[in-house]
């Protein structure tokens, strides 16, 4: 029940342009002039999302060259592909039915996939910038417990680059002990381009990190939030968020489909309460 992170159409980075050379070098620079291009406009959300799995899907054929381990290179083709699956689950604007609705404007919204499940979708408009919001999501990640009820810990056990992580989440028990206890451990991408930001991850396999004992090892993904300025109003920022979640174990539908969509409303409370502190 934790958001699963991850920024935009893949930056390239200065030690990245460094190791390349002649048309390769030259390759990755007229990329990055693209997407910077695509930054300055506005698209609407279907042409936005088409736009960035291309330009995704073209950064990463071309920067073969990447002082990574074998592993580790694994380990960003996994964000990389939870980034691309949750693009295509979000651009289909079809068959999503209201789950619950709340005053402030805040809506969760679901639709069943084959290959997936049942997914969760939150729409919010946070009164911060996204430069809070961003730093707060990212930045500040492992403090995500001091703020969330519904999170015990977050702890990042290896950094990958600069864009994708690999963490240790512990989630709270719901109230009454309805759904006991899950962890989870996850690769989380994240790209940022001008003011648009995705964070996506999915559940991964780390040696250093088997189940724990007391708590059920779920899994999660494709999943991602996506951040970007509200149009005219700098100040304030939408946050949509795709929630995937198997929690594993034996449990009625009725009660998964209670939490976690109550677990996205939650969420966005406590953030505007965190945000609201710091400011």
């Amino acid at each position: 029940m934790l958001p699963a992170t991850s920024k935009l159409c893949a930056a390239i980075s200065y030690r990245h342009l460094r190791n390349m050379t002649g048309l390769r070098r030259q390759a990755a620079v007229t990329i990055s002039q693209e997407l910077s291009k695509l930054a300055c406009h506005s698209p609407g959300p279907g042409a936005w999302i088409t736009q960035v799995r291309r330009r995704s899907s073209l950064l990463s054929s071309r920067l073969e060259e990447k002082p990574f381990s074998e592993m580790e290179m694994s380990y960003i083709k996994q964000g990389e592909e939870a980034l691309q699956k949750s693009l295509r689950i979000l651009e289909d604007l079809d068959g999503w039915k209201t789950e619950t609705e709340v005053r402030n404007g805040d809506k969760v919204l679901s639709k069943v996939l084959p290959d997936v499940g049942k997914v969760f979708r939150l729409e919010v408009v946070v009164e911060q910038p996204l430069d809070t919001v961003y730093s707060e999501l990212v930045d500040r990640m492992e403090q995500m417990g001091d703020w969330n009820p519904n999170v015990q810990e977050v702890k990042i056990l290896q950094k990958i680059g600069k864009d994708t992580v690999i963490t240790h989440e512990k989630a709270a028990a719901a109230p009454g002990n309805i759904v006991g206890p899950r962890d989870f451990v996850s690769v989380r991408c994240a790209r940022r381009r001008g003011s648009t930001c995705v964070l996506a991850g999915m559940a991964t396999k780390y040696g250093a990190m088997p189940e724990q004992e007391g708590f059920v090892r779920a899994e999660n993904g494709p999943t991602c939030m996506i951040l970007r300025p509200l149009p005219g109003r700098p100040s304030q920022t939408r946050l949509t968020w795709l929630l995937s979640i198997d929690l594993k174990g034996w449990l009625p539908k009725t009660i998964i489909n209670q939490v976690l969509s109550q677990t996205q409303v939650d969420f966005a409370n406590h953030l505007r309460k965190r945000l609201a502190r710091a400011a």
